[in-house]
């Protein structure tokens, strides 16, 4: 059972899509700017039809978004050219504060999106999603529309993984259960109603975003909502069902990397708050090993993720250079 403080924020601060449909968040938009960020790589096969849904349904149907970037992140499959096409404009991860030295990641290209955007509320949507739809969207803003007390939504959903034989409609977030949720229950249980705390689909208004520092690899989403949640408040964060969510699945190694980056995430965060010992810092590496045709082959990894600083701390909004609102490809 839910602590008494988490299970009143989980009953208040939970909704679901359907009470988010476009026309009453279009209604709730005022004067409010949004903006919507596909951070992708190597993502030809679906990000045209993300960006074409948003456009038909949230551009020309509904002026609920007004403006749809795309931040190509090394891609070396038609990303860039599949996005453009279809709408978006799209911006090269490097070209992007050229003077701030590359250091990689999907940290790295949501934080530089910060740059490239002039919403006042940004939402940000993975470009793997198999079975995307406006909802998506429309769910993330509705509640930082209808509320100025909140600051930060995320999306929640089953996440369902597809061996190639049987499909486990709940299985799929692996990393969350098996490591994420298990370190915020013990070190941040305040965060513990959060159904997928590293969900990819999530909104928050720009000076909250621009006020913390962005993680540049896999432990970006963890920074940030641990980040934030000390910043703001837990109240001023709410997260939104969004039904099922379906994206090929990664491999065991893959996601072991993922683990170790969210896990040094952690330390640093912990670190700050001097609960670690100041003299020992974690180590970098992570060893995995695969099997050959005569023995086990090592392979080594560097885990330990740079941050880059808080958006604000870089440069103010007026003196960014902003992409045309026309889709170009760069």
């Amino acid at each position: 059972m839910l602590p008494a403080n988490i299970s009143d924020w989980f009953a208040r601060r939970t909704s679901s899509f359907e009470q988010w449909p476009p026309d009453t968040a279009a209604a709730a938009k005022g004067g409010t700017r949004i903006s919507v960020v596909l951070p992708a790589r190597n993502e030809e096969a679906t990000v045209g039809g993300i960006v074409a849904a948003i456009r038909h349904a949230l551009m020309e149907e509904t002026a609920l978004v007004d403006e749809l970037v795309v931040i190509d992140s090394y891609s070396s499959d038609n990303t860039a050219a599949v996005a453009a096409a279809a709408g978006a404009t799209v911006a090269d991860q490097d070209s992007v504060l050229p003077e701030v030295p590359p250091r990689g990641g999907k940290g790295e290209a949501l934080w530089k999106s910060l740059a490239v955007t002039t919403g006042d509320i940004i939402a940000f949507v993975d470009a793997d999603i198999r079975n995307f739809g406006p909802h998506f969207v429309t769910g993330l803003v509705g509640p930082l529309l209808a509320d100025p007390s909140v600051f930060y939504v995320k999306g929640c959903y089953d996440r369902p993984l597809d061996d190639g034989a049987t499909t486990s409609p709940c299985d799929g977030g692996r990393v969350t259960e098996l490591v994420a949720r298990p370190l915020l229950n013990m070190c941040w249980p305040e965060l513990s109603g959060l159904l997928q705390p590293l969900a990819g689909e999530y909104a928050g208004r720009r000076d909250a975003l621009e006020s913390v520092p962005f993680v540049c690899g896999y432990g970006v989403e963890f920074g940030l909502l641990v980040d934030l949640a000390a910043g703001f408040g837990l109240d001023g964060m709410a997260q939104v069902d969004l039904g099922a969510r379906e994206h090929t699945n990664q491999a065991t190694a893959d996601l072991g990397r993922m683990s170790a980056q969210i896990i040094a995430t952690a330390w640093t965060r912990l670190h700050h708050r001097g609960l670690t010992v100041p003299d020992a810092p974690p180590s970098a590496l992570l060893t995995q090993f695969a099997r050959t045709e005569r023995h086990y082959e090592p392979n080594c990894y560097d885990i330990v993720s740079a941050e880059h600083p808080p958006m604000a701390e870089i440069a103010p909004l007026h003196e960014r250079t902003v992409p045309s609102r026309e889709p170009r490809w760069s």
